[in-house]
């Protein structure tokens, strides 16, 4: 049985959960495999509540977000990394604020793309399945990083 659930931003709430728990791993797998934090993040929160993308899904949201974020959201991180050590921590500090809220625009585009598509409940025994196809998507392999990765 599939269904649609109307979401929200209150699933990026829950989500700042995740990410505070091992954002040092979350990082790692956006700098080293050019995974994005915002669509792992979704992978983990669907897990938990048991419901389920399918891999052609997962690549949909994945493209349709990497058209918006290589025009914007990119060019700004590497500007702001760049930028570093030749600005006052003030001024560096907008700039992560600004990143943010480029972040927060990713995730509605997330939500309006989330939106369209049908959610499936995940089958028994398939407890990280988002997880697990959303970082395939880069060659990664779940199982070696500890929960909720």
């Amino acid at each position: 049985m599939t269904s649609k659930i109307l979401l929200d931003n209150t699933l990026w709430q829950e989500c700042d959960n995740f990410y505070h728990q091992q954002q040092a791993n979350f990082l790692m797998l956006q700098d080293e495999y050019g995974v994005n934090v915002n669509l792992l993040l979704l992978a983990l929160w669907l897990d938990q509540k048991q419901q389920g993308l399918s891999d052609e899904n997962w690549q949909y949201l994945a493209s349709e977000l990497e058209v918006w974020e290589q025009k914007l959201l990119h060019p700004y991180r590497r500007l702001r990394k760049l930028s570093k050590y030749n600005l006052a921590d003030t001024e560096y500090q907008q700039m992560l604020e600004v990143e943010l809220m480029l972040e927060r625009k990713s995730q509605a585009l997330i939500l309006h793309k989330l939106n369209q598509l049908t959610l499936a409940p995940q089958a028994s025994g398939s407890q990280g399945e988002n997880t697990r196809l959303y970082l395939s998507l880069f060659g990664v392999d779940s199982g070696h990083y500890p929960s909720p990765i």
